[in-house]
């Protein structure tokens, strides 16, 4: 699930479960959300394809809506109106091992596609402990050229699965994901945030999580 803001509206994007991607408007950050036009915005016959929309707005205000799990990562372009596509969703080439959870950012003119990927030690395949992989591209639809892993696995009393995003505020960049540190039990995570730093080849250093 994200909401993402444009021209004093805000749209939140979420997975129907088998059944798309919706999307609801409101006039606030806190709702209520309301859903304009009755369908899924995305809709697509596999059903793990149908989880972890993220929208990104480029600099020339074009916006781009991405979702995947399974093993396929998917992206699109959307309308002005944010609730249309424009044109089909197509499959994000160039990905390594891909799971779920894709996130956009822009760092010095290239796009990255981060991910979580299907690690689980001694059963390579088997979702589990997740660790986050990033590519890099040219443009916001790829194809896309894997760099490597940012961040290893949150550890196995902490925490199963790894979903991430990466921000930008104050001119200094941010690594958020969860874990189970709190709670004890890896199906109810807390929010983590850690410093993100970009080395001068445009690479990302391991995220060291505290």
């Amino acid at each position: 699930l994200q909401v993402v803001e444009r021209n004093g509206k805000f749209y939140m994007y979420c997975p129907l479960h088998g059944n798309g991607i919706g999307v609801l408007v409101s006039d606030s950050p806190y709702g209520p959300f309301k859903d304009p036009i009755g369908k899924p915005l995305v809709w697509q016959k596999e059903h793990w394809d149908d989880i972890d929309p993220t929208v990104y707005i480029d600099d020339d205000g074009q916006a781009y809506i991405y979702n995947g799990g399974g093993g396929t990562c998917k992206g699109g372009r959307l309308k002005d109106n944010m609730m249309e596509l424009d044109g089909a969703m197509r499959t994000m080439e160039g990905l390594v091992d891909f799971h779920e959870a894709t996130w956009i950012h822009k760092y010095n003119g290239k796009y990255y596609l981060s991910y979580s990927d299907n690690h689980e030690p001694g059963q390579e395949g088997v979702a589990g402990w997740n660790r986050m992989h990033y590519a890099i591209s040219d443009h916001p639809l790829g194809p896309w050229k894997h760099i490597g892993i940012y961040m290893q696995p949150t550890r196995p009393e902490t925490g199963v699965t790894n979903h991430g995003s990466i921000v930008q505020y104050k001119g200094q960049w941010f690594a958020f994901y969860h874990n189970s540190a709190l709670s004890g039990d890896p199906w109810l995570r807390s929010i983590c945030v850690d410093r993100l730093y970009h080395n001068a080849d445009g690479t990302i250093r391991m995220v060291e999580q505290r």
